[in-house]
């Protein structure tokens, strides 16, 4: 099968959404399936590399306005590609014009990853057209049904949407070992992502007032990483909070291995999904995260991989910290369902299937 994944930045540019259109483009080229990536180069240069089995069109990138790549070269090169299926990655409102005018695949399948949530003026210019995109595909795929149910755009479209979460390679986290771990002594809390407005560290922060034995590993770094070690100082609480900035990804299992419970603590629904605390969990950690109306509390189940708690609530975070913090017994029990938990339905196989399931039926359709 012929398939062209669609979306603005691809590896070594690292995120959510990248790193899940690598992870999905591999397993799809490794299948034996003909898989190209087209998105936006990091230069004003068009340009084509093989990447793991992956053929990634860099399409040259003449400007960056309101965090999205502009580039004339993207309409050019959806024109020339003939796949049987076009996989957009929404939101990249560019990119997903450049098919809806130029693209030429059988079949549209969109994930739809997040509301356009901060970005008003993107999502006012973008409202008529972005109808016409979501019109169009032939299905959407939402990564959990809590987001279906939540999102007002969704909502609209949600007689052709089907859930395919998204999944990992647990294999680096279910074998990482405390021992290979680089730091000196065991944290009690750990925090992985980017450090960025809706990732509520400053919550985490201000609940580690009320747990004063607690210390707190943040890896990662981001435009709030200065304001979030100031309030830290502000709040007495920086000598107990380690900013270790980004990590390699072969390091990154050694922290989850480390810690005794992981925290997302996230604050607005740009926190879709929380993939990191799959991680956690292939990791054996229990994890507490935010009710968001989003993934994070469709991937952690209240009570039994872990415990949700309201959003921007710090004194709920440290009552749920202290619970697990006071409970090895419930904190092992925790674990072991998540690392169940991710192997049953969060493996990158189990989504690589689903996503071809998705793209046989509307073929066959």
């Amino acid at each position: 099968m012929k398939i062209l994944h669609l979306y603005k930045d691809y590896f070594p540019v690292v995120g959510g959404i990248e790193n899940h259109v690598k992870l999905l483009a591999e397993a799809q080229a490794a299948r034996g399936h003909h898989v190209s990536v087209l998105v936006t180069s990091r230069d004003h240069h068009t340009r084509v590399e093989t990447i793991n089995g992956v053929r990634v069109i860099f399409a040259a990138r003449l400007a960056t306005i309101l965090s999205a790549p502009i580039s004339p070269a993207l309409f050019a090169r959806a024109r020339a590609e003939t796949p049987e299926i076009a996989h957009l990655h929404f939101p990249y409102p560019f990119g997903e014009v450049a098919h809806h005018f130029c693209g030429r695949a059988r079949r549209t399948i969109l994930t739809y990853h997040s509301d356009i949530v901060r970005q008003k003026i993107t999502r006012a210019l973008y409202r008529p057209l972005m109808a016409r995109v979501l019109a169009r595909a032939d299905r959407i795929i939402a990564t959990s049904p809590n987001y279906i149910a939540s999102s007002p755009v969704l909502s609209r479209w949600k007689e052709k949407c089907v859930v395919v979460p998204l999944g990992i390679d647990p294999a680096p986290f279910e074998n990482a070992l405390i021992s290979s771990s680089p730091l000196a002594s065991r944290p009690s809390l750990l925090f992985v992502g980017h450090l960025r407005y809706y990732k509520g560290l400053d919550y985490l922060l201000a609940a580690l007032r009320a747990l004063p034995h607690a210390r707190l590993v943040v890896v990662g770094s981001g435009p709030m990483e200065r304001a979030w070690r100031e309030y830290a100082r502000q709040l007495g609480i920086a000598e107990r909070v380690r900013f270790v900035g980004q990590v390699r990804d072969d390091e990154l299992p050694a922290y989850y291995a480390a810690c005794d419970i992981f925290v997302l603590p996230a604050s607005e629904r740009s926190e879709a999904f929380g993939a990191v605390q799959l991680e956690a969990m292939a990791a054996g950690k229990p994890v507490v995260c935010t009710e968001l109306g989003t993934g994070t509390s469709f991937v952690n189940v209240d009570g039994e991989t872990g415990f949700v708690v309201p959003a921007r609530d710090p004194h709920a975070l440290a009552a749920a910290l202290a619970r697990l913090g006071d409970d090895a017994e419930l904190r092992a029990r925790m674990g072991a369902a998540g690392r169940a938990r991710v192997r049953h339905e969060f493996t990158s196989e189990k989504m690589a299937t689903r996503v071809m399931q998705v793209y046989e039926r509307v073929l066959d359709a």
